[in-house]
């Protein structure tokens, strides 16, 4: 664990700091403030001491500076005080612990480990939730987004392009005859598919765009900045890279999927739902006209219809 010491006190270096290296600290001394700051930008410690007075720039202004630092909010400080009155100051500064100099080593080691302590648990707080949140917005099976996180995003690009008035496109994706391969190969070999698939559109798609799993054997993905050319050009690929998936024994299983492609602005697309619908009966063509193939949206606007099975 590395700590870096502020101070140029004497007794602090001498005996303080030697202590502290013995109870396992790393320590890097400085007597001056802005030194301190000008490192803290490429490689911060595990925590800071500070204790008045320092060179050009004193231990409240360094703290002051710290709490107003996003990237810096975490970083556990203890400050060396002399006054009641700068303890105080100190923890209005957002300073995690002051003591009163001068400070018994083995008082202060409890109270960094403390901190250390703290900070950990707070870490590890924060990854599950992080995990926690990931959780929530993907598919648990093919590890791209579900259909709750994908809503959330496609009404987040609609109102950009809105307000941009940027071109926007959608394509909606569906297995060929999915429940067959269910029914003949298992449904093992059918969850592997759909990874697959997954993978298909993961890879074609760019860094911006979203993919998600609409539900059951249907996919979807969403591509801000997009025409419906460039959103055409992008569906023909995913469809080739879904027909030259081969699983199975022997990789003798293939399979093939129907995509409609719809985009903003257009003439009946004023909503999100309306796009969805556009993009929905785009892929009802394809499957009408014959399956494994792209569909651009009706310029007339969707009309209502049965879907075909499969």
């Amino acid at each position: 664990m590395e700590l870096w010491v502020a101070s140029t006190r004497s007794s602090t270096r001498g005996y303080v700091v030697p202590a502290l290296e013995r109870g396992g600290w790393v320590c890097t001394l400085f007597d001056d403030g802005a030194a301190v700051m000008r490192r803290l930008d490429s490689e911060p410690p595990d925590a800071l001491l500070l204790e008045d007075p320092l060179g050009t720039e004193d231990a409240f202004s360094v703290l002051s500076r710290l709490r107003l630092s996003e990237a810096r909010l975490d970083l556990p400080v203890v400050v060396l005080t002399q006054t009641p009155e700068a303890l105080v100051q100190a923890f209005e500064l957002g300073a995690d612990d002051v003591l009163t100099a001068p400070v018994e080593p083995v008082e202060l080691l409890a109270r960094l480990a403390r901190r250390g302590a703290l900070k950990q648990r707070t870490d590890a707080l924060l990854v599950q939730g992080e995990r926690l949140e990931k959780l929530a917005l993907t598919d648990g099976l093919t590890q791209i987004h579900n259909r709750r996180h994908f809503q959330i995003r496609l009404a987040e690009e609609f109102r950009r392009a809105q307000r941009y008035d940027n071109p926007m496109a959608l394509i909606l994706a569906d297995l060929d005859h999915f429940k067959s391969i269910n029914d003949t190969a298992g449904h093992v070999v059918g969850d592997l598919v759909l990874r697959k698939v997954a993978g298909c559109f993961t890879a074609c798609i760019r860094d911006t765009d979203t993919a998600a799993r609409w539900g059951g054997e249907e996919f979807a993905v969403v591509l801000p900045q997009t025409h419906l050319a460039g959103a055409l050009t992008v569906a023909e690929r995913i469809r080739k890279d879904i027909g030259a998936l081969r699983l199975g024994p022997g990789d003798a299983l293939g399979v093939t999927a129907s995509l409609g492609v719809a985009s903003y602005p257009a003439a009946h697309v004023h909503t999100t739902d309306e796009l969805v619908r556009a993009a929905d009966e785009a892929l009802y063509r394809a499957k009408r006209d014959g399956r494994n193939r792209v569909c651009l949206t009706d310029p007339a606007g969707p009309a209502e219809r049965e879907r075909l099975p499969g």
